[in-house]
């Protein structure tokens, strides 16, 4: 508890009188238990994160490891509890679940009250506007399209309280700055709310129905499946950025020289692609092409890639066989896809005069060409030890100098017009003091990559 600020205490403190004058005031004998109880044990159960990361395939490290889930995966059970249940009651559902909750960060049983005063402030509010606008009476009837008008604005009072009460914590426990803390936070909960509402209204009217509530247990199956497969997804989607980032590293470390650069051209493809109109999964696969473009380099000789002085002919041909090594090394990677043909060709030239084939215009698959133009773009416009950044329209210049020789003018064209949308904002530069040029692209060790030279120099001759 000394870790957090006196004034986060304070407010939690506050938070959780509140939470727990709602939940306490339903101590009566007109309460429901039964259903109290049942709605509670539900979703204390599969609230609980060891069940959430088996289903999820994570067992141990992993799943301490796992990325933070998205606010609320069982709210449906918590607002089948606001619309069928008076506000105290719908209170409780949350606190038991919420308590029993594993926390990864300490304090953890602070977090544990936290979370459950919030979820049990969210629960009495959204209850009480619901009850007020004769919610109650249209679900037991079920009076639709009428019902959807209260239970609306029952979600949208439960995304707010949240909203104003996430803020909140930020603003005094993390000491975000008030201006900020409340910023976007009501647009990322208000989705999934409403997406859970409606499961949740769905599980009421069946609860009152005749069948009761074995029907209305029915409604969490879907959603269950949908929680499993959502959680595959980014278990997957996980793994293989892990993959990506172990390969990046290992290419960092053994040029560091070249550090930031894989990101930026990854960043750069993904303009190129979003501005031709690509669907995300292929702009997904160009930012794995472009960050992993110079994995070969790893089969590199690194005495080669640090050499000072020029390269001799037999020393160049070495280096050019990077993206062959490249190629090779994320051959069996299955869900890089065309990333893979963007290592082998993306020093291929649309004159034919590039490597490792000699590919010549539509024969270059088109991944490759537009991982070329990003490769050079970011040469150019990359502080290095021995060249400074070119300002990003001397560089567009240049491309558009090499379109059609060295560059696709289609890609060249599509960077430029991304740029002037969105800018380009580098971030991380290769600004290493005392390296010497990248061989590549400088055989007489004076002259930046990104110029074009008969001795297939370049921008793309990195």
């Amino acid at each position: 508890m000394r870790s957090v600020p006196m004034w986060a205490r304070a407010y939690i403190l506050c938070v959780t009188l509140a939470g727990a004058s709602c939940a306490v005031s339903a101590l009566g004998p007109h309460t429901p238990w039964p259903a109290v109880a049942l709605l509670a044990v539900l979703y204390a159960g599969c609230e609980h994160e060891a069940l959430l990361d088996r289903l999820a395939g994570r067992t141990g490290a992993a799943a301490r490891r796992r990325a933070p889930r998205g606010p609320g995966t069982l709210f449906p059970v918590l607002l089948a509890g606001v619309f069928l249940l008076p506000p105290a009651a719908a209170a409780l559902v949350a606190v038991p679940g919420a308590l029993l909750a594993r926390a990864d960060r300490r304090p953890r049983w602070v977090r544990r009250v936290w979370r459950a005063a919030q979820l049990a402030l969210a629960s009495w509010t959204s209850a009480r506007l619901y009850a007020a606008l004769g919610g109650p009476a249209a679900t037991a009837a079920p009076d639709f399209p009428y019902v959807l008008g209260p239970a609306g604005a029952a979600v949208l009072a439960f995304a707010c309280v949240l909203t104003v009460l996430d803020g909140g914590i930020l603003a005094t426990a993390e000491r975000v700055p008030a201006r900020t803390a409340w910023r976007g936070l009501f647009a990322r909960s208000l989705a999934p709310v409403a997406v859970h509402g409606l499961a949740g209204l769905m599980m009421a009217v069946l609860w009152t129905s005749p069948y009761g509530p074995p029907a209305a247990l029915l409604v969490l199956l879907p959603m269950g499946v949908s929680c499993w497969a959502f959680a595959q997804y980014h278990h997957e989607r996980a793994a293989h950025q892990a993959t990506i980032r172990a390969l990046v590293q290992a290419v960092d470390l053994k040029d560091r020289y070249t550090r930031g650069h894989s990101e930026r051209v990854g960043r750069a493809s993904v303009l190129i692609a979003e501005e031709l109109g690509m669907d995300d999964d292929r702009v997904e696969v160009l930012r794995f092409a472009g960050i992993l473009h110079d994995v070969g380099k790893l089969g590199v000789p690194t005495r080669l890639l640090r050499k000072d002085g020029p390269l001799t002919p037999e020393e160049r041909r070495v280096i050019e066989l990077h993206p062959e090594y490249g190629h090779e090394m994320v051959r069996g990677i299955g869900f890089l896809g065309e990333a893979r043909e963007a290592i082998l060709h993306h020093h291929e030239r649309i004159d034919g005069t590039g490597y490792p084939y000699g590919l010549a215009g539509r024969q270059i698959p088109e991944s490759a060409r537009v991982v070329a133009v990003a490769d050079a773009f970011d040469a150019m416009t990359s502080t290095r030890s021995y060249s400074r950044a070119r300002p990003v329209a001397v560089a567009l210049e240049e491309l558009d100098r090499c379109a059609g020789a060295h560059f696709d003018p289609v890609m060249v064209a599509a960077l430029t017009r991304a740029l002037d949308r969105h800018g380009w904002h580098p971030g991380v530069t290769s600004d290493l003091p005392g390296r010497v040029p990248d061989q590549l692209g400088d055989q007489r060790g004076n002259v930046p990559p990104e110029l074009p030279a008969p001795s297939a120099s370049g921008p793309a001759a990195r």
